[in-house]
């Protein structure tokens, strides 16, 4: 996984296909889950996972970290957050894989249209159904992790040996997730809006639907 984004990042028009696949799913995203990114109290929540779990930014540093973080914090951290970072590597992997197919097949500038044939084509059901899986592992784990005792403080204690690891995003990943989720009363039906709606979109885009990403917005 790693070694592929430096290979793109050398590469400047693997690059720009790359980017621009990025900010098309993210604006996508953003689109579909307006009202959850607008409300006050899931828009923390799901700011992380646009920008955390599925942005447009340079993650090569975290992806290191999250490869080597269970021999090097697994005495520091509680079950619940290594089985967050565990999610996070696993969607991490399949989405750098499907995002790699998709950017060689459409190139810096495409269209709605030819996004919805390049995701037709070249990314199979079972591997977007995994995607989505994985979607939910991390957000109902950061749900089980707002629930253990003092994991505010044991995260604030870890900032600094975390930087003295050299495993200081990672711990502020674990840190913006976890503030992000303590916020909500209802952590559980955020996750389960989200991934609904990313799995009604799914369906229709398989299904053959010309306007596969129109779907009517609930609260979460």
């Amino acid at each position: 996984m790693i070694a592929e984004r430096r290979t793109v990042s050398n590469d400047e028009a693997s690059l720009a296909a790359r980017l621009a696949l990025r900010q098309f799913q993210a604006q996508r995203m953003a689109r579909t889950h307006a009202d959850v990114l607008a409300s006050p109290e899931t828009n923390a929540a799901a700011t992380f996972f646009l920008s955390d779990l599925y942005g447009t930014e340079d993650l090569a540093q975290r992806d290191a970290n999250l490869e080597r973080v269970v021999p090097a914090m697994e005495h520091l951290l509680p079950p619940a957050a290594l089985e967050t970072v565990a999610d996070a590597v696993a969607l991490d992997a399949l989405s750098e894989r499907l995002d790699a197919a998709m950017a060689r097949q459409l190139g810096p500038v495409f269209s709605e249209g030819e996004y919805i044939d390049a995701y037709r084509k070249v990314t199979t059901r079972s591997d977007r159904t995994r995607q989505i899986e994985h979607v939910e592992s991390v957000g109902m784990t950061l749900c089980e992790l707002v629930r253990v005792p003092l994991i505010g403080s044991t995260l604030s204690m870890m900032r600094g040996p975390a930087k003295l690891a050299d495993l200081a995003e990672l711990q502020n990943f674990l840190e913006r997730g976890f503030k992000a989720f303590k916020r909500m009363k209802r952590p559980q039906d955020f996750v389960s809006t989200v991934v609904s709606r990313e799995r009604a979109i799914m369906d229709r885009l398989y299904g053959g639907e010309s306007r596969p990403f129109e779907l009517e917005a609930t609260a979460a």
